[in-house]
């Protein structure tokens, strides 16, 4: 992998990304006249469950479904400057404008009395396009180019670990209108977070009892079941196992699982890149097969917190839709949203039969 760093016009860090080989990257010169990042984004804890809100009102001006000759995330051209100063690009990734996180905030001060509790959202929100093609998605990516992005969330991965501040990096992916996307190239964001998130504490919390109890790993022990079981696994090859969990909480949910535990991104060999690009592209194509229109989805990678927990954590990406059917939405209606207890649409041995018949 290559890698080319250069600056935007407003001081945000962008880095292309290049397969090795390909010709010398020369970084851009963005020519926008834009102000200098700067945020007032917050974060506030609920004293009821502990858990940390982001505030972030300057993002509700970020920008909103534009059309695809306006879109800010295709290569610049003559006459027209994105966010990515160059003609083309392979994989770029940069600071995002409208970021929930910043280490550029202004005018917070910090609260705390014992009910409220509040202090500067401090960190770093990137995006990260997969491909210069405005049309295309992660599913049309060539295996090479998947295995580029997969090196760019571990490169970024490593750079964000290392910002004073950040517990834990968060890659993910929202695709489609039906899961908030403002943009329609396809990219993904990677959040860094001043705390490990709350469900990331408890899966945590649970692998942490589970081996006070057991001696072994709670997440080995999964991978093992469900390989063993083989009626919820959708896909597999010599180093990740794709399945769908034996309580799926949403009507379409894969979960990818190295074999080997591993606790991050930059801890994966060459091979398991390699082999994880190819399970994904398969598992993202029998998606697309199952309905007459793409399937909207999140793509969330769970990695090991930066600085705790990380011989519990074990790498895992997982992979869900809302849609429940052909022109059906899941909402998170009463229980969902109120207490947070989910209610499934589809059995997961169910879910899981459907994908296996949409093999190629």
């Amino acid at each position: 992998m290559m890698r080319t760093t250069g600056e935007l016009a407003d001081g945000r860090e962008i880095i292309w990304y290049d397969v090795e080989g390909s010709p010398p990257r020369v970084p851009g010169t963005d020519e926008r006249d834009l102000p200098h990042t700067a945020t007032s984004s917050q974060m506030r804890q609920d004293v009821l469950t502990g858990e940390w809100v982001a505030i972030a009102s300057h993002r509700q001006s970020r920008t909103f479904m534009p059309p695809a000759d306006e879109c800010p995330l295709c290569p610049s051209r003559e006459g027209r400057h994105t966010e990515v100063p160059t003609a083309d690009y392979q994989v770029v990734a940069f600071e995002n404008r409208f970021p929930s996180f910043s280490s550029h905030t202004d005018g917070v001060v910090p609260v705390d009395d014992g009910i409220e509790h509040m202090r500067a959202g401090v960190g770093r929100c990137e995006v990260v396009c997969f491909s210069s093609d405005h049309d295309g998605s992660f599913g049309s990516l060539s295996p090479e180019q998947a295995r580029l992005v997969v090196d760019t969330w571990a490169d970024r991965t490593t750079d964000l670990s290392a910002v004073e501040g950040v517990e834990q990096v968060f890659p993910f992916e929202n695709r489609g209108a039906e899961m908030g996307v403002t943009l329609q190239h396809p990219h993904g964001q990677i959040y860094a977070y001043p705390f490990v998130p709350a469900r990331a504490q408890r899966e945590l919390e649970s692998a942490r009892a589970y081996r006070a109890e057991t001696g072994r790993s709670l997440f080995g022990d999964i991978v093992e079941r469900e390989v063993a079981d083989g009626v919820r696994v959708i896909a597999s090859n010599d180093s990740w196992v794709a399945f769908v969990p034996y309580a799926a909480r949403w009507p379409m949910e894969v979960h990818f699982f190295p074999r080997v535990q591993r606790p991050d991104l930059p801890s994966l060999t060459d091979a398991e890149r390699d082999d994880f690009a190819r399970v994904y592209l398969d598992v993202l194509a029998r998606f697309d097969r199952l309905y007459s229109t793409p399937m909207p989805y999140i793509a969330a990678w769970h990695q090991a917190p930066v600085h705790v927990d990380r011989d519990l954590a074990w790498l895992h990406l997982e992979l869900y839709s809302t849609r429940r059917g052909e022109g059906k939405l899941k909402y998170l209606a009463g229980s969902e949203s109120g207490m947070g207890a989910f209610v499934g649409d589809v059995l997961p041995e169910q879910q899981a039969e459907q994908l296996r018949e949409a093999g190629a």
